[in-house]
């Protein structure tokens, strides 16, 4: 792992989704700038102390010299944004594949880079896009997927918070609302990218062309703090996407809604493992993790009998135990499963680097409908 030490609260989530299925061991660690509370988080960890590293570079280093069997197999990277990319470019270009949290670099060039170098490197890629890990995300994506609501015309998408709702002073508030840190967006690249991403996984879509509000509310601050964004997508569809960091007494409500010829469907993270299902002509269907009638996607990516909440631990731990059986099949020489596959990489994350792009130029722009794919690539 390189960052996640004892400041950052991600680096604990990764830890925990790694460890939940077995399939991983956590060997080695570069677990922050300062040297010392590297060797800190290492000793918490009971990591033995001559694989606890001072910096990434040195760890990349080291445990590229060790014997196969000894080395590190795959480095989880979990640091501020302007720090994915070099991290990422030196374990690829070493043999080691890599787990990287959104947005997955600092820059669309950045971004466009390492899907060169990934390629190159014969290695895998998970991009922590956490909500796509949700049973019934997977259950809505499969729905709409076997044309059960027709061809699809509306998607709404919203992701409100509220803890930055006034100026505050900590690490995690610090890095997010600085430019050199967080890069040209603020909300809109935090978790306005989770939005984004959530909204074309699910409808199947892309979304081609958008408008966007961006807002700066609090005084001082030097990054967005909300926004709205209208969408377009490539099938003719419309949308509406919102992300907001001063929604005050929200906390994580991510939820989305799409509409087709034939009905619609809604699931929202409060009640994670509900799937709303309405008709035009047919009475509403609650779909339900863990029961013997959802799909393929949603039974793998199920781990209790119906009526155990399982919630954000278990979809971040559902990426982590696919993007493993992915790696596993491939040193056996076997095809992955389809629903092991079904996990984000890079394509995602250069589709989330557009969409930063587009969206801020959209914001600051008195011409604002702008293409996503092609407007600001070049920059």
């Amino acid at each position: 792992m390189i960052g996640g030490g004892p400041d950052a609260f991600i680096g604990a989530i990764h830890r925990i989704a790694a460890n939940l299925d077995g399939k991983y061991d956590l060997v080695c660690g570069a677990f922050s700038s300062s040297a010392s509370k590297s060797k800190e988080m290492g000793l918490q960890l009971g990591l033995n102390p001559n694989r606890v590293y001072a910096s990434y570079q040195e760890m990349i280093d080291q445990e590229s010299k060790l014997p196969a069997n000894e080395r590190v197999q795959v480095i989880s990277i979990v640091t501020p944004n302007h720090l994915h990319f070099d991290p990422a470019k030196q374990a690829l270009e070493n043999g080691f594949h890599v787990i990287v949290d959104k947005p997955i670099t600092f820059s669309l060039a950045e971004a466009l880079s390492l899907k060169a170098i990934l390629k190159i490197s014969n290695k895998r890629l998970l991009l922590t896009h956490t909500y796509t890990g949700y049973p019934m995300v997977k259950e809505a994506k499969e729905q709409i997927a076997a044309g059960n609501l027709g061809k699809i015309r509306k998607v709404y998408v919203e992701y409100p918070q509220g803890w930055l709702s006034k100026e505050i002073t900590n690490k995690q508030a610090d890095w997010r609302t600085d430019p050199k840190k967080s890069g040209i967006a603020g909300a809109m690249g935090d978790i306005g990218t989770h939005a984004f991403n959530l909204a074309e996984y699910v409808s199947g879509l892309t979304i081609t062309k958008l408008c966007a509000d961006i807002n700066t509310v609090v005084p001082g601050r030097k990054l967005d703090d909300d926004g709205a964004v209208l969408l377009k997508f490539n099938n003719g569809a419309s949308g509406v996407l919102m992300a907001s960091q001063i929604a005050a007494g929200e906390e994580n409500n991510v939820k989305i809604r799409v509409y087709g010829e034939k009905g619609g469907l809604q699931w929202q993270q409060c009640d994670a493992n509900t799937l709303l299902l309405n008709y035009l002509d047919q009475p509403a269907q609650i779909f339900r993790t863990g029961t013997a009638y959802v799909g393929s996607y949603a039974q793998e990516n199920s781990r209790t009998p119906a009526g155990h909440p399982e919630g954000y631990l278990e979809a971040f731990a559902n990426l982590y135990r696919n993007f493993a059986n992915c790696i596993l099949a491939d040193l056996n020489n076997e095809k992955p499963t389809k629903e092991a596959l079904d996990y984000p990489g890079v394509e995602e994350g250069i589709s989330g680097m557009r969409f930063i792009d587009t969206v801020i130029a959209s914001g600051e722009s008195e011409v604002k409908w702008l293409n996503i794919e092609s407007e600001h690539e070049n920059n």
